[in-house]
């Protein structure tokens, strides 16, 4: 499973951006996940979405402004940022885990190198 990332870009505060993780392999018994982080921090979770049932769940950081999606078809997971703050500029990762769904990095076994999202305010 390979998974890479688009979409990144500096924008300003109270815009909106979108992020593409696109799948190669066979990922779709996986549950997809974004997480981001910053330098000096740990991975924090941000949302994970399920290809099967399409179950989702949102750190409570980011619930009612960013929205996480999928397209069986175009093998992509979506992350739908509105709103941005100076507090969501992070490296944007996009992971598949085996589990069920987890907000847990070691719980995720394939990883992207990333994405750069900067907000300014």
């Amino acid at each position: 499973v390979q998974l890479a990332e688009s979409g990144g870009r500096s924008v300003e505060a109270g815009n909106s951006l979108t992020l593409s993780c696109t799948v190669s392999g066979n990922a779709f018994r996986y549950t997809m996940g974004w997480f981001r982080q910053v330098p000096g921090k740990e991975r924090e979770f941000v949302a994970f979405i399920r290809w099967g049932d399409g179950r989702l769940n949102y750190a409570d950081s980011v619930k009612g402004r960013f929205s996480i999606s999928k397209d069986n078809a175009k093998r992509t997971v979506y992350l739908q940022m509105n709103t941005l703050k100076s507090e969501d500029s992070a490296v944007y990762y996009c992971a598949a885990s085996a589990g069920d769904g987890s907000k847990w990095p070691a719980d995720y076994n394939y990883w992207g190198q990333g994405t750069r999202v900067t907000v300014s305010s």
